[in-house]
């Protein structure tokens, strides 16, 4: 029987200590903090967003990074697996709005004790508060781990899912960068995704707490278009976050001054209904002030600040503002510049951008191409997709295919 030891117990951890188990090997999941899958509790605000209930073809579109990798793990493995998985082990599944996943008692608690109840019935053994050093390698191949008190544990098998480096009080503080080093893998820095942004104009945090729905938000690199979409964002003291500026973190180009966010507070109207509605509210209103009238179209503190934004004078009479200044409202209200000046840091980020090179992981098995015996699961790797669902069941995927491979390999 192949012993396997599992270097992580989170999502893709726990999932690879199960499949590895379940297919016949003697697993040890190793865990370094004092209880499992502490990233779980928090996802999902708590609710724990387990997968998405889409097909292999829709979740690859969600997936920016590296989607192809993905193929074998999510055929393997597919979301509605992971809903019958968790049924199983007593915990139903309710799919919501954007096919979202989520426990029925919507308690990511119940997701966990689900897990390991089905751990404690697989035979895993479990070490909690158990750091891992260093892999022990012997001629090439992976022989075991070392603790970091220094106790050697033999293992015929090594499966890292240690996650990447976003929410380090969880336990990811990029120490699996450190062992995929040492086995000759290549790790692509790590950087924020899924993550709000930086702004270097003052107006957005002036703004703070203000949440706008029904906008959309688009990112351009010159006259390509990266993203765009329509959602919710939210306006914070340091400039913009939200669903859709997660999202839209996820197409920024390396060089953040190559980026240009634009804001349309109006992409229901087409611009000649935008400024025949404009007309109107103006012959309506001739003696009022810009500022009063535009609370009609936008919320009060954005509608205040709006005027100065397009360069004009709120204090001015709708009866004297000229054609180009009504055209310069009208294309602002419809492409406001959000200028960005950097992700927000890589603690704070949902998800960890860059890890292990994909280039050097057999996709259809998650086995190192340059370390027999090595294998990989979770964010680790550098595959990272939107919000939804999808980065928790990559990890799930993955995890459940390197345990399957790990316990098969011959």
């Amino acid at each position: 029987m192949a012993e396997v030891i599992v270097v992580g117990g989170g999502a893709g951890g726990m999932l690879a200590a199960l499949f590895a188990a379940r297919a016949g090997a003697g697993v040890t999941l190793l865990e370094r903090n004092e209880k499992l899958g502490k990233k779980i509790y928090i996802t999902g605000k708590g609710r724990c967003n387990v997968t998405n209930d889409c097909t292999l073809d829709e979740f690859l579109r969600e997936v920016p990074r590296n989607p192809r990798f993905l193929y074998s793990a999510l055929s393997f493995f597919p979301p509605q697996a992971m809903m019958a998985l968790l049924e199983e082990a007593g915990c139903p599944t309710v799919v919501q709005r954007g096919r979202r996943v989520f426990p029925a008692t919507e308690k990511a608690s119940d997701v966990n004790r689900a897990l390991e109840r089905l751990l404690r019935q697989a035979g895993v053994k479990v070490r909690l508060n158990a750091r891992v050093k260093a892999l022990a390698l012997t001629d090439g191949r992976v022989a075991g781990v070392t603790l970091a008190e220094g106790i050697d544990l033999p293992a015929d098998r090594v499966i890292l899912a240690t996650g990447g480096r976003s929410y380090p009080m969880t336990g990811s503080t990029g120490d699996g960068y450190d062992l995929a080093r040492t086995a000759g893998h290549t790790v692509i820095p790590p950087a924020p995704v899924l993550s709000a942004l930086v702004t270097a104009a003052e107006w957005p945090k002036q703004l703070q707490g203000l949440s706008l729905r029904n906008v959309t938000l688009t990112l351009k690199k010159g006259r390509k278009v990266l993203f765009s979409e329509l959602g919710e964002m939210l306006f914070t003291h340091f400039g913009i976050s939200g669903p859709l500026t997660l999202s839209l973190s996820s197409h920024l180009p390396e060089e953040t001054a190559q980026a240009e966010v634009l804001l349309n507070l109006k992409p229901g109207l087409t611009p000649e209904q935008l400024d025949a509605r404009l007309q109107r509210d103006f012959a309506e209103q001739p003696r009022k002030q810009l500022r009063t009238v535009l609370p009609g179209l936008l919320p009060g503190r954005l509608a205040e600040l709006f005027p100065e934004l397009c360069g004009l004078d709120g204090a001015k009479q709708c009866c004297q503002i000229s054609r180009a200044e009504r055209e310069r409202l009208s294309t602002m209200l419809q492409a406001l510049p959000v200028p960005v000046l950097r992700p927000a840091p890589l603690e704070e980020a949902i998800v960890t951008r860059g890890g292990v090179a994909v280039r050097e992981v057999v996709p259809a098995t998650m086995a190192s191409r340059l370390t027999p015996g090595l294998y990989f699961a979770g964010e680790l790797l550098d595959v990272d997709a939107h919000t939804g669902g999808y980065n928790l069941h990559i990890a799930f995927a993955t995890g459940a295919l390197a345990g399957q491979s790990a316990a098969e390999d011959g």
